[in-house]
């Protein structure tokens, strides 16, 4: 059994929203508790509860107020006037005391190819430099082992992750770029973001991924997910272009 949560806080966001916020010294730890409760409250989906949105160290729960204050008088033998955010607020904290088994919650482990450097990695030599090593010595960390999906922002399907070696601390680049192109790796303060569209951003971008990461007619749209654990996969420019093609007429 994992060990029962004790850091939070909850606290409304509107009217239709409730967030419960991890805290630890350690933003990872905080980010494991906050994905670890996401799958389990979307297991455990409190009446009136639409959606769950997990983010770097939160989980925001949406909801209908009709329907959780319905559900909770229900339960109850007198018709008392009750706030939904109170009601919501009570079940979340029950959940939130009930230990959550890794059997329950086991992560899902993806494989992202990714061409590095040259037209699909333009900054790798820089980073590189920057961090003090080889680029190749560089693409070894980046895919040495596998890595936590810490959320989903920014844009749709657009994942954080990490946490690399601390030998790939790097802030973000001084000048954003107005348009990077979709499946670009960015790196940046021991973590990496994987564009799924075409976006300005200001990571440096040391290689590409031919997999499409999210697509709005798919179900889900998104291919990864907070709490996946991703394994960056080196791959040549020719394997880039066959995989890219593959995906193209799958589309």
């Amino acid at each position: 059994m994992d060990k029962v949560v004790t850091e939070w806080s909850l606290y409304p966001a509107g009217d239709r929203s409730l967030v419960v916020t991890f805290h630890h010294p350690e933003l990872g730890v905080a980010n494991q508790r906050a994905s670890r409760f996401a799958r389990h409250v979307q297991q455990a989906l409190p009446e009136g509860v639409y959606a769950v949105v997990p983010g770097m160290e939160s989980v925001a729960l949406h909801y209908e107020p009709a329907q959780v204050l319905a559900a909770a008088q229900a339960k109850l033998a007198t018709q008392q006037w009750l706030s939904p955010y109170a009601c919501l607020h009570e079940q979340v904290e029950q959940l939130l005391t009930q230990p959550h088994t890794t059997a329950q919650q086991a992560a899902r482990v993806q494989r992202i190819p990714v061409c590095y450097g040259g037209d699909y990695g333009p900054d790798l030599l820089d980073v590189a430099k920057r961090c003090q090593l080889e680029p190749e010595a560089l693409i070894a960390l980046h895919t040495q082992q596998p890595v936590d999906v810490l959320m989903l922002g920014f844009a749709p399907g657009h994942p954080y992750v990490g946490f690399f070696s601390e030998r790939l601390t790097v802030g973000r680049r001084a000048s954003p770029r107005t348009a990077v192109p979709p499946g670009s790796i960015g790196l940046a303060n021991r973590q990496s973001v994987i564009y799924p569209m075409t976006l300005p951003g200001g990571w440096h971008l040391i290689g590409r991924t031919p997999l499409r990461i999210f697509n709005a007619y798919q179900n889900p749209p998104a291919q990864l997910a907070a709490g996946d654990t991703v394994q960056f996969v080196a791959i040549s420019p020719d394997e880039f272009e066959y995989l890219a093609a593959q995906e193209s007429s799958a589309a």
